[in-house]
């Protein structure tokens, strides 16, 4: 068992001992279009902040170099945020492997630590292993290969201030959303 017992409790409401608030859920897709759609219309979520290619810095996968085509789409319900991904192209990546392996659906689970590098090196000592990381704009990001059946991804996303503010204002727009113009292009 990898737990050592260490809380991190950075943020307030429930949360994970280990990690901190769960903060989204990210579901791989095949048709990212086809995703937005379905949770517009079968779950009235919206809208949806889209980007067919999502600008990634110094992507690695098990600490190889690769560069995935990443198109992804960010919604809230309630305090949930839900990312939708599609990767366009045959690179190496966790997404790649979770439809290899013939999923679809949830892939990952995401928590948004303030102190990002301490608990990312908690995880590593505790024997965590890196199976993706890079940086957005927004900051850096890594993917720990703990997928035991799928949807057991764990992402750990850096809560820098831009992070913060972006996925608030999203928050904010998701939360007075009346119906019109359910995908966007230009993010806040």
């Amino acid at each position: 068992m990898l737990y050592s017992g260490w809380v991190e409790a950075e943020m307030e409401g429930e949360m994970s001992r280990r990690f901190g608030e769960l903060r989204q859920l990210g579901y791989v897709v095949r048709d990212i279009e086809a995703g937005m759609r379905h949770w517009l219309d079968v779950f009235d979520v919206g809208p949806w902040f889209y980007v067919d290619r999502l600008p990634v810095g110094e992507f690695r996968y098990y600490g190889e170099p690769s560069d995935p085509h990443v198109s992804i789409a960010i919604s809230y319900s309630g305090g949930a945020q839900v990312e939708l991904i599609q990767q366009r192209n045959d690179a190496p990546s966790m997404y790649r492997d979770f439809l290899e392996a013939g999923h679809e659906g949830l892939q990952h689970v995401c928590y948004f630590p303030v102190d990002y590098d301490a608990v990312l090196a908690r995880a590593l000592a505790d024997g965590y292993v890196i199976g993706q990381e890079g940086s957005s704009n927004r900051g850096p990001f890594a993917y720990l290969a703990t997928e035991a059946h799928p949807g057991s991804v764990v992402e750990l996303a850096a809560y820098s201030d831009k992070r913060r503010a972006q996925f608030e204002a999203i928050k904010a727009t998701c939360d007075d959303w009346d119906g019109s113009d359910p995908i966007r292009t230009v993010w806040p």
